[in-house]
This record gives structure tokens, C-alpha cells and sequence, in this order.
């Protein structure tokens, strides 16, 4: 009997060897947007990472107002990407307005480097706490968690329940109601969030990408998928995959 858990080595492997990663320009960029969209607060990490790394834009040979025009065109991005997530326009605009005015006074580049840090952080948390204005309670908040950190693990109601010390049938329906959607889907949802970006940002193969995420054959795991996406995994990481992402 194996006395270390593989699908849980490969799935903290695989979220953390995301946390290092060193992505193209443009992956790179897509990336803390994406992120900051989901509310996950690696994306304030990552475009702190994309500021200090070097491989932004030359667009001014004054650095400052170099600085500021890259400002610009990041919170533009992050506007529209807030606004899509779900943030109501007229606020996710107010903000950009703000955070450019600011911006507008800034006299050195790590005065615009500390305002782009706090504008990710704005807007990554306001979409951290639209996701979860649905969400009334201590146990489904739990439960979200739990679910988030055991990908890796077969997930049942039953242990759920007793995660958060409640019968399974309250649970289920509690989780529905606060939710919108079953406990089941949800973590289908969850586990396919995984999925994707683990075909677009990662070189596992489908049958390790089957066993990280708990799915008892790579054909279950294709079969899942291909309802849920309307393809393949292989058509998936065809078409979407990023390319030179991963380090030798």
C-alpha cells in the first residue's frame, strides 16, 4: 500500500508549479485577468509578478509616463473582465475612472506600481465577494472550501455532511438553495475549472489528468468532459493550448 497519496501529490504539484510558472507576455497577461475575474487572489501574485518581471511594454522612453500608459491599458482590460464576471458597469467603470485620476497624480513608477497593485486587489476582491454574495451560511461556505482543496479526492455528500456536522439530506438541500446548483454539478463544475486549465497550462497527459482529479478512468474523465465542454480533452488542449509556458 502506498504510503503517499499520488493524485494528491500531482494536484498540489500541479497548483503549485502554477504559482511558479514563468508564462509568455501575453498567456501571462490573460492570466492575472482571468484569475482576477474568478476573485482568486493569485491574480494580484501574478500581476505583481507580470509588473516586476520586465516584459511589459515600451511605449514611452519617459518611464513614468511609460508606467502610467501600461496602467492605462491594464485597467482597461480589467474593467471589461470584471464587467463580464458579472460587476455591474456603472460601478466597474466608476473605479477605472478613480483609480486612472489617481494614477494621473503619481510622480515615480513605483508610485504607479503600488496603485496597479491596490487597483488588482480592488478588483480582484470585489469579484472575490460576488461569488460568494449567494452564500449565506458557515457550513456552505466550508463546503465550498473543502471542495476547493479535495479535487484530488473522491467528494460525497455524506462526507460533506459530516465535514460540517450536519444530515446529508439538509445538506443537499441547504447547498441547493444557497448554491444554485447541486452538490454533484458543482463539483463536476469545479473539477472541470481544474481540468481546462490543466490542458491549456500544463504538459500532464489525459490519463494523469483523469487520476489527479479523482475520475476512475481516462475515459470516464473524456466522457465528463465532453458533455460539459461540447468536446473532446484532446480537441480541448488542440485548440486552446498555450505554448511555451512550461520551463525545460
Amino acid at each position: 500500500m502506498a504510503v503517499v497519496d499520488e493524485s494528491k501529490l500531482r494536484y498540489l504539484e500541479f497548483i503549485q508549479r502554477e504559482d511558479r510558472v514563468r508564462h509568455h507576455t501575453y498567456v501571462q497577461e490573460m492570466r492575472q485577468y482571468d484569475l482576477m475575474k474568478a476573485g482568486d487572489p493569485e491574480a494580484i501574485r501574478e500581476s505583481v509578478r507580470m509588473w516586476d518581471s520586465g516584459l511589459y511594454g515600451h511605449v514611452s522612453d519617459d518611464p513614468v509616463r511609460n508606467a502610467k500608459y501600461l496602467f492605462v491599458t491594464s485597467i482597461t482590460l480589467v474593467t471589461r473582465f470584471a464587467i463580464e464576471g458579472g460587476m455591474d458597469e456603472e460601478d466597474a467603470y466608476n473605479a477605472s475612472d478613480l483609480y486612472i485620476q489617481d494614477m494621473d497624480h503619481c510622480a515615480t513608477v513605483d508610485e504607479v506600481r503600488r496603485l496597479h497593485t491596490d487597483m488588482m486587489t480592488f478588483f480582484t476582491w470585489a469579484m472575490a465577494d460576488l461569488s460568494k454574495q449567494d452564500v449565506q451560511s458557515r457550513p456552505i461556505a466550508e463546503c465550498l472550501d473543502y471542495i476547493h482543496y479535495h479535487l484530488h479526492e473522491k467528494i460525497t455528500v455524506a462526507m460533506l455532511a459530516d465535514h460540517v456536522q450536519l444530515n446529508p439530506t439538509y445538506l443537499s438541500e441547504l447547498f441547493k438553495r444557497e448554491v444554485g446548483v447541486p452538490v454533484s454539478q458543482y463539483i463536476t463544475d469545479r473539477r472541470m475549472e481544474a481540468a481546462c486549465n490543466m490542458l491549456k497550462y500544463s504538459q500532464y497527459s489525459l490519463a494523469e489528468i483523469a487520476q489527479i482529479l479523482a475520475y476512475r478512468s481516462q475515459s470516464h474523465f473524456t466522457k465528463v468532459f465532453g458533455k460539459a465542454e461540447g468536446m473532446t480533452p484532446k480537441e480541448y488542449r488542440d485548440r486552446y493550448a498555450k505554448t511555451g509556458i512550461w520551463p525545460e
